[in-house]
């Protein structure tokens, strides 16, 4: 007697009943397999005959079907389908990290299934990170609820809230950080450039070196990283003296602007030839003489911390190296040292 089999797919079980197909496959000889294609994948027999063996009238979804079959398991007669492959997160959540090429419609089986167990598991946010060869899995994961949460050139992240409470989920990165850098020489001169590229193109600014953060770059090396690429002038940090916030730039994401000085430890200029029209060692009476410096009030104040730095020792925030609680890890606390000193 072939046996009846109950078939999990992230819903309620279901039993077979007599329209179900008794399918005999070489896969499964003894006992014979129910197939219940309508149930299973929500679309009934669109053809006479399995992907597999070509007995009976069974659609070409059968295959996927019985992928699922071999992968998983049958316990006191109920067929259950295997969850993706998961770890906890820190919150409560779990990630599947995508790795391997995987049928689209067992994909969608198994997709159900995980969200079923998650739910049953008291699991918060799922994350789906998949990676660039696996963009076809994209769509499916969408039509179970998950949307895009952030992507990198090599891998798209999904995300999807399980329980029926306020999404928790954090948004992507909410800013892009910069840094502005003043480097001033002993002749009381200040590093400036006309950039080839962006809003001060063909105004005949004189402004400091400004740049974009690399991922994982910190502030002081993203500083004389970015002064080196303008102009060729090797430089040393010496503090972070103030930061200016921004919203709706960057495709709507905030701004952050770091202010940085840095001591120059060489004088020969080379400039940038792909970003930098022109770059100099202006004397600071003249770049503070430029109309926009006056009328601007960013470069009104980097001429008035320029001034302070010069006549009253203004002094900044420097980084202090302090190790993570959790880990090993390095990172770096901006604080004015001079100030905690007795």
């Amino acid at each position: 007697m072939p046996v009846h089999l109950k078939c999990y797919v992230g819903g309620p079980p279901f039993n077979m009943n007599s329209t179900a197909v008794k399918h005999s496959h070489p896969r499964f000889p003894s006992p014979p397999a129910y197939c219940w294609m309508e149930n299973v994948f929500k679309t009934g027999p669109s053809s006479n005959s399995c992907a597999f063996c070509g007995r009976n009238s069974l659609n070409l979804a059968v295959h996927a079907f019985f992928i699922l079959m071999e992968q998983n398991v049958v316990e006191d007669g109920v067929q259950k389908f295997q969850v993706l492959p998961a770890y906890d997160d820190e919150h409560g959540g779990v990630i599947v990290d995508m790795k391997e090429p995987m049928d689209p419609n067992v994909f969608q089986a198994m997709l159900k299934a995980s969200v079923s167990q998650w739910k049953l598991e008291g699991k918060k946010g799922a994350w789906i990170k998949l990676p660039i060869g696996l963009a076809n899995l994209v769509e499916i994961a969408v039509k179970e609820g998950f949307w895009y949460h952030h992507a990198e050139p090599q891998y798209l992240m999904l995300a999807y809230w399980i329980p029926e409470t306020r999404n928790a989920i954090p948004a992507n990165a909410t800013h892009q950080v910069r840094i502005g850098a003043i480097v001033m020489n002993d002749k009381g001169e200040l590093l400036v450039v006309r950039e080839k590229l962006g809003r001060f193109w063909g105004t005949g600014i004189w402004k400091i070196p400004t740049g974009i953060l690399e991922e994982g770059e910190d502030i002081f090396a993203g500083a004389t990283r970015e002064v080196k690429e303008e102009t060729g002038i090797n430089t040393e940090f010496v503090d972070v003296i103030a930061f200016r916030q921004m919203h709706k730039c960057f495709f709507g994401k905030s701004d952050l602007c770091i202010l940085c000085t840095l001591q120059p430890l060489s004088f020969d200029i080379h400039k940038q030839d792909s970003e930098i029209e022109e770059a100099q060692w202006m004397p600071f009476e003249e770049y503070a003489d430029q109309p926009i410096v006056e009328n601007h009030c960013i470069f009104k104040h980097v001429k008035d911390i320029c001034l302070a730095k010069i006549k009253r020792g203004y002094g900044g925030w420097t980084p202090l190296p302090v190790t993570s609680l959790f880990n090993d890890q390095t990172s770096y606390l901006y604080i004015n040292q001079k100030g905690l000193k007795p």
